[in-house]
């Protein structure tokens, strides 16, 4: 047994690593939330995106049923639905910007819409935003046909659909920060779309805390090897950060911190809050930015310095990825409804309100963490600031691992903004994290090394 200071375990009880109880302590709120994400209602809205036949880049935007045109104007009124239930905290809007030209896989430039969603905070000295976001453009194999079927009902019409779902559920909530809701064109032609969208955060100084990117969340069986699990999802988080100063890369080096980023500290953070209130269903943390040798709308997010991952199903179907609906010897060619688990689609998404629900409740990240290195111990000593913006924390989270574990193992509630710790800094990694009364955490922060 684990001696207890004041222990919260949560993370690897389920996989036997640890001998003990699992603690879930949920919030009612925000497990009624969860409960609402409706499977028909996914069901519904992917059906309704497969309907507009393509939602190719290239596509007409000037046909009101068919193409990225009356896909995008869709879904900015399904959005819109929800304004009044907000009090008028939620606002919907489209952004332009330019994509395409000479060399480039849209050979001419055209004008592109992202849909976004804002769902106003209301702490008035709070400007932290959350930021959930997925793609809406298809295509088939070749890059420039536009016209082709390319129903796009898995990429990424399920992650579509679950924005939308927290869209209506969470607008009738209040949280004291801010949440964009935000769908993508261009993804599937050098994530235009998800670049100008960072690219305008970091022009305007968001203050941007997360962001969860959902692409393909929605198939749960896989080609070749024949798999079947809805219960499995994976997040993938990059290691040594895509933005990273000369000073970012010392500390990294001096620290051995390269699993330490703020990408790894918010997957582990969705790993510990989507199983606390999901059921029947686990996160599996993938310590790569992205599928092998491929991207998605979470790294231009990554090279602008913002901490950003990416929510992906555990099996992928190749035989249904930018193919040409058909059949073959009895197999279902494209990216079809039917390819879709609606119920699996359902679990990703409350993974995602929870995640996003538990960090708007929460206090704001500790500052200035700082581990004592001023001399030989086998004690560590950690001290921390309170956040300086935001409710005041109710106390603070001190978490440990042994070194060669890939979670956090022991989770110390201390009351003030300093602790010693009979654990040697040699053989464990640290961090801190603020949490209030009702138990909602702020992401971890690695300490930096300081001489006192």
């Amino acid at each position: 047994m684990i001696k207890h200071y004041f222990f919260l375990i949560t993370l690897l009880g389920f996989m036997g690593i640890m001998q003990g109880q699992v603690i879930m302590n949920r919030d009612h709120e925000i497990k009624q939330m969860v409960d609402e994400i409706s499977a028909e209602n996914i069901e519904k809205y992917i059906l309704k995106l497969v309907s507009f036949h393509t939602r190719h880049n290239m596509s007409p935007q000037d046909d009101p049923v068919k193409g990225i045109g009356a896909a995008w104007n869709w879904v900015k009124a399904e959005m819109e639905q929800y304004i009044p239930a907000s009090g008028g905290r939620l606002s919907v809007e489209f952004i332009d910007y330019k994509a395409g030209g000479e060399n480039q896989r849209i050979p001419s430039e055209i004008e592109l819409k992202n849909v976004v969603a804002t769902l106003k905070g209301t702490g008035n000295d709070d400007d932290r935003i959350l930021i959930i976001s997925a793609h809406l453009d298809s295509r088939v194999e070749e890059n420039t046909d536009y016209t082709s079927f390319a129903p796009g009902a898995n990429d990424d019409g399920s992650g579509v659909a679950v924005i939308l779902e927290l869209v209506r559920i969470m607008s009738g909530y209040e949280f004291p920060v801010t949440i964009k809701f935000l769908v993508f064109t261009g993804e599937e032609h050098g994530l235009y779309g998800s670049s100008y969208m960072a690219g305008l955060a970091r022009r305007e100084n968001w203050n941007i805390v997360a962001m969860l990117n959902n692409d393909m969340i929605g198939n749960s069986s896989s080609s070749e090897t024949m798999l079947n699990d809805n219960m499995k999802v994976r997040v993938f988080s990059e290691g040594i950060p895509a933005y990273e100063t000369e000073d970012m890369a010392r500390m990294r080096s001096f620290t051995s911190g390269e699993n330490d980023g703020q990408a790894r500290q918010l997957a582990r953070y969705i790993k510990e809050v989507g199983e606390r209130y999901v059921d029947q269903l686990s996160v599996t943390l993938i310590f790569r930015n992205d599928r092998f040798g491929r991207g998605g709308d979470h790294t231009p997010f990554c090279r602008e310095g913002f901490t950003a991952v990416r929510i992906t199903e555990f099996n992928e179907n190749y035989d249904r990825t930018h193919k040409t609906p058909r059949e073959e010897n009895g197999i279902m060619i494209g990216d079809m409804a039917g390819g879709v688990d609606f119920e699996y689609v359902r679990k990703n998404g409350g993974i995602n309100l929870a995640t996003l629900a538990n960090l708007a409740l929460a206090p704001d990240q500790p500052g200035n963490v700082r581990i004592d290195i001023s001399g030989l111990s086998n004690t560590t000593t950690l001290t921390w600031n309170k956040p300086e913006k935001g409710k005041e924390p109710d106390g603070y989270y001190v978490l440990m691992r042994e070194t060669y574990k890939p979670l956090w193992e022991k989770k110390i509630f201390v009351k003030e903004t300093q602790v010693t710790l009979p654990y040697s800094k040699d053989n464990y990694f640290f961090a801190v994290q603020s949490v209030d009364r009702d138990g909602h955490e702020s992401l971890p922060v690695f300490p930096r090394p300081s001489r006192r």
